[in-house]
């Protein structure tokens, strides 16, 4: 602990570029506000995207290269009060970093996504799980159902952590906001967007969105996010084999002004736990469909429509629905801000972790 009683805080984090690398740098921000000392150890492609002037260690690495990441964590640990891992390969190094040593800081581990993966892979995934429970202090999940996972594998006081989204509209005016963007990505600016704001990954499922794309007429698909460049590509070939009305715009800072212009979002992710973009939508009353999985229905509440995941055609259904019924949108528009002005701020989240680091080293 620092003399004035805060802890010395290392914020761990594997190869990240989408909300869990947000959080972390936003966590890392307002803990430096709060007068908690903090460092964020990750891997060199993560710190070169990282946007804070504190302490960044570029050692961690995963596969065959995974042991000389587990002694450069180890060596950053010594002089610290709390390590706390975000996700599940952070998590790993962190546990391992720490076995042993005599007198090693708690480690606190925060899940942010569902392992989903059969048959070899799943098995590793859960005895990856299992080191976790056993090793860490404590274990919290971004979603109910990460809690409950942890606490089925034994946790004692798993718990829930949201992850805060910057929940501030954009205030500009919407048309002018469509036209510019329309203007710079080349994009029908007289058709409805129903917008997709994500990583391109397979967790994603955007051949769903595509696949609904085609059952629905009269709108323009938009997909904000880069990702996986062979999948990308895979996602382009068949948009333009198949003259979907999808576009593909890449990764965007203007994602306020793009849920102001468009008419939905739609969300076929086959997992999420708290997605930042559904809270930014929520926020700024732009309609949701998205699927029935992981923390989406907590989210969303009464503020959205649920679809089942993979499902093509209720995907679509959901689409056209909001499409059709001004009166249906004007209606999850107000319980969006609604539900929005219910959930934590930054502020909130990084106060309940402070308060949480400083339990862990009663």
């Amino acid at each position: 602990m620092t003399v004035d009683g805060a802890p010395r805080v290392l914020l761990v984090m594997a190869e990240a570029s989408g909300g869990i690398a947000g959080h972390v740098v936003d966590l890392a921000h307002r803990l430096t506000a709060c007068a908690v000392p903090v460092a964020v150890a990750t891997t060199p492609s993560s710190a070169a995207r990282l946007r804070f002037d504190g302490e960044v260690f570029p050692v961690l690495r995963s596969g065959r290269s995974m042991p000389s990441s587990v002694r450069a964590l180890r060596r950053l640990v010594g002089d610290l009060d709390v390590v706390h891992a975000h996700g599940h390969q952070a998590g790993v190094q962190a546990v391992l970093a720490t076995a042993g040593l005599r007198s090693a800081p708690p480690v606190v581990i925060t899940w942010h996504n569902a392992l989903l993966a059969g048959g070899a892979a799943g098995v590793a995934g859960a005895a990856a799980e299992r080191l976790q429970v056993a090793r860490a202090r404590l274990v919290t999940g971004a979603s109910a159902d990460l809690v409950q996972r942890a606490r089925e594998l034994g946790a004692k006081n798993a718990t829930l952590t949201p992850v805060a989204a910057d929940l501030t509209p954009w205030s500009g005016d919407p048309a002018a906001a469509k036209a510019e963007l329309a203007a710079a990505h080349r994009l029908p600016a007289d058709r409805p967007w129903v917008l997709t704001v994500s990583r391109i990954a397979p967790q994603k499922d955007l051949p769903t969105l595509l696949d609904a794309s085609a059952k629905v007429e009269g709108a323009a698909f938009v997909v904000v996010g880069d990702g996986d460049p062979e999948l990308t590509e895979q996602l382009r070939a068949r948009i333009e084999a198949e003259h979907l009305p999808v576009h593909l715009v890449g990764a965007s800072a203007q994602v306020p002004q793009f849920i102001a212009a468009s008419r939905l979002l739609a969300l076929p992710s086959r997992w999420e736990a708290r997605s930042l973009v559904v809270q930014e939508a929520l926020a700024g009353g732009l309609p949701c469909v998205v699927t029935d999985t992981g923390g989406l229905p907590e989210l969303v509440g009464d503020a959205g429509l649920l679809v089942p995941v993979g499902d093509a055609d209720a995907l679509a259904a959901g689409i056209r629905r909001l499409l059709d019924d001004p009166d249906l949108v004007t209606h999850l528009s107000e319980a969006g801000r609604r539900r929005a002005a219910q959930l934590p701020d930054g502020d909130q989240v990084a106060d309940d972790w402070v308060q949480r680091y400083r339990a862990v080293c009663g």
